[in-house]
């Protein structure tokens, strides 16, 4: 468990590092645009960028976390082996949903790898590229969920 604790700090931390990028050109940006009067011209094409992948990392990170929205009002008045069941279906869904939306991205982001952005001349590969990685890694997080069950913790905080 060591091992998932770092990857998960190191995941938590590189989301904040490309939080903060993205909060620091945001500001500077405007700063230069309506202070100086001399705009960078690159801020909007980084800052699409970097949302991409915040949002995409982030998706899974939720996931992983059990911090996604749910709505659990009527599975709440179900009795527990029908909730079960319907857990495990919409589970099942959820997975067949994000692997269709990893192909089609992937696919997309095949087909524009050859155009890119106007200003920083990026590939719009690597704009497309985090829809298929947040989603693929998300349905490999929640066939594991739905195959292995997780470890519960002690009150030590301790998995066991």
């Amino acid at each position: 468990m060591m091992m998932r604790q770092v990857a998960n700090k190191w995941g938590n931390a590189l989301l904040g590092l490309l939080l903060g990028v993205l909060v620091c050109i945001t500001v500077g940006g405007v700063f230069m645009r309506y202070v100086m009067h001399t705009p960078w011209h690159w801020v909007e094409e980084m800052s699409g960028l970097l949302m991409v992948w915040i949002i995409f990392m982030g998706v899974f990170f939720a996931e992983r976390d059990h911090e996604n929205l749910t709505i659990s009002f009527l599975t709440d008045a179900m009795r527990p082996r029908l909730r079960q069941i319907v857990s495990v279906v919409i589970g099942v869904l959820s997975v067949a949903v994000l692997v269709i939306a990893a192909w089609w991205s992937w696919n997309l982001a095949g087909a524009v790898q050859a155009r890119m952005t106007r200003i920083l001349g990026i590939s719009l590969f690597w704009i497309y590229v985090p829809v298929t990685i947040g989603f693929a890694a998300t349905a490999v997080l929640m066939c594991r969920r739905l195959f292995l069950p997780e470890p519960v913790a002690n009150d030590s905080g301790d998995e066991a």
